[in-house]
Parts: C-alpha cells; structure tokens; sequence
C-alpha cells in the first residue's frame, strides 16, 4: 500500500464537513445483530440511503458547488449522472440558486429540482463527453461525479461521522464504482485512525475500478446489465484523483454477484424495512454472502457497513421480488 503521505494531493474532509454541515443530513447508524458472529465484530449500518436526494452523492455535490466562485456559479453548472449524482447535483443547484444541467436516467427528482435534461448516448462514457462539450460550449462548470478533490472530499465527511458514530470502529466495507466514496472515506478515515481497515466493495458487472487496481492503470470495459446499475460507468481513462486514492488507501477488495445483490436488497426490505438500491447494497451483500469475513487479527473493532443509497422504483422492487 502506498503510504498515506506520499498521495500527490490532499483532501480537505474537515473543512468540507464544515462547509457542507447545514446542506446535508448527518445520516444514523444502525447496528443490525443479525450480520455478526458470535463471539464476532458489531456489525452497523451507515444509512446514506437516507440522506437528502436518496444517497451519499448530495455530500460530494454540495462540497463542489459552494467552492464555485460566484462567476462560477452565475454561468451554472453541468453535470453527467445515471441518476443518483445528477439528482444530487441539481438538488444543492437549486438550493443554492445556481442554473443546472444534468445527463440522467433517472430524470424526474432532477426536474422537480429545476434542472434541464438532457437524454444523451448509449453509455454513461458517452453521455459525459456531451456533458463536456456543454460545458465548453456553454460556459458550464463541470461537475465531475467522483474524480475531484471537492468531490471526494464531500464523500469522505462520512468517515469522520463514523468515527464519532462508532468509536471502537475496527473495519469500514465500502461501496465501490469511480472511487470518491471509497476514496474520500478511506482518506478520511487514515488521515485520524491509520489502523482502521477499509475495504471495497464492487459489484463483479461493475468492475472497473477493481480492475484497473489490478492492471496498475485505469483501464475501460464494456458496461453490462446489473442490479447495481449506480456502479457501473468507467473512471476515465485520465483519472487523477480517485484512482490514486483507491490505489493506495484500500485495504481489500471484495467482489459480489448479482444474486448476492439481489439478497442483500431483499434483506434490507424484509429484515430492516430499508428501502436500498442495487449499488448501495453491495457491501452489505459482501457480509451477507460471506465474500468478506473478518480475518484473523481483525476481530478486534466494530464493522461499520456504508449503505450508499436508497432511490428504489416501484418496478424495480416488483422485479426484485419477483426474480
């Protein structure tokens, strides 16, 4: 592992927990006895899926939009999203004042939020060049979803949440897609407690960052159908900062399929009463199927499991429990 002082940039977790502090939810925790052991870690749960616009990604978006100066902030913003990022960004918008233009999927909050919408490419990497060209043809500033120091910073608050929530904290299983949850958690997280272990969680359709860790470099791949469609989308082959990050503050990666989603959510809806999407379900599907367990040396500390998000349709969860 990369030693924590030689990243080639620095995170201001504090200082966007502060910006950010009358923005966002301060998310409970929720210790569930059914996921431990005896004799075994706790086991809590960090409810981002209650978190205002239904996930994690409103932290990272507000951290982004209040450092705009207010030229900045006048020409507006744009940003590309499968949803949950998109929806975050054109909420803290429209709070804030500031025009918004978001690439969705997910396209109704981000309306009602009074962004325009745009419907644009096949793939999530195609619909973040037209957001780029809008933004360079526009005047919009970029609001990029994970690669960004505000960003990732703005994710990494829930760290220093869980050190207070949970303060014989022993392991953090996070979900993992471009690296700014992952990422801004893990700085957080060594930069107070260098013992605490934090590992990433991916889904094994929505896989590249776990790759391109394998492969040294980012690297892309074809993006497939998954329960964890949040996750999926690549890293940019130009990545700066969350490759880093990952690189050289994650303890272990941990895969999950697609029926061990599937349970994970079933479990949250019928054991927890939590409504929690695909993508922020993965680590605790992790736990559930057994992919992590604690290792030896590690039973010391409580488990604290991110529950990244919660925007679940009607239709989704019917063809959850019907499959």
């Amino acid at each position: 592992m990369t030693p924590f002082r030689e990243l080639p940039f620095t995170l201001d977790i504090r200082g966007a927990a502060e910006a950010i502090g009358p923005m966002v939810r301060r998310t409970p925790v929720l210790e569930d006895p059914g996921l431990g052991r005896p004799g075994g870690p706790s086991v809590f749960l960090k409810l981002e899926n209650l978190q205002l616009t239904g996930s994690f990604k409103a932290r990272g978006a507000a951290n982004r939009i209040l450092a705009l100066t207010p030229e900045e902030r006048e020409r507006g913003v744009v940003a590309c999203s499968s949803g949950n990022h998109g929806r975050a960004v054109a909420y803290m918008a429209g709070r804030l004042g500031v025009p918004s233009w978001v690439d969705p999927v997910k396209r109704e909050g981000m309306e009602r939020s009074g962004a325009r919408v745009i419907l644009a490419g096949s793939s999530y990497d195609e619909a973040e060049v037209r957001a780029e060209e809008l933004s360079r043809s526009e005047g919009f500033v970029f609001v990029q979803p994970f690669d960004d120091p505000w960003v990732a910073a703005g994710q990494g608050t829930i760290g220093l949440e869980l050190l207070e929530q949970v303060p014989e904290l022993g392991t953090v299983l996070v979900p993992l897609s471009g690296g700014g949850l992952a990422g801004g958690v893990a700085y957080a997280l060594k930069e107070v407690r260098p013992d605490v272990r934090v590992v990433a969680v991916s889904a094994t359709r929505a896989r590249v960052m776990y790759e391109s860790i394998r492969a040294g470099e980012p690297v892309s791949l074809p993006e497939e159908e998954t329960w964890a469609e949040a996750l999926s989308g690549g890293i940019g082959l130009a990545n700066r900062y969350t490759f880093p990050l990952i690189q050289g503050l994650v303890d272990q990666h941990v895969l999950v399929g697609e029926d061990e989603i599937r349970r994970a959510m079933l479990y949250a809806l019928g054991s927890l009463n939590l409504l929690v999407e695909g993508g922020g379900a993965v680590a605790l599907a992790a736990i559930l199927s057994g992919e992590w367990k604690a290792r030896r040396g590690e039973e010391a500390g409580a488990v604290a499991v991110v529950v990244s998000g919660g925007n679940v349709s009607l239709e989704r969860i019917k063809a959850l429990q019907a499959s």
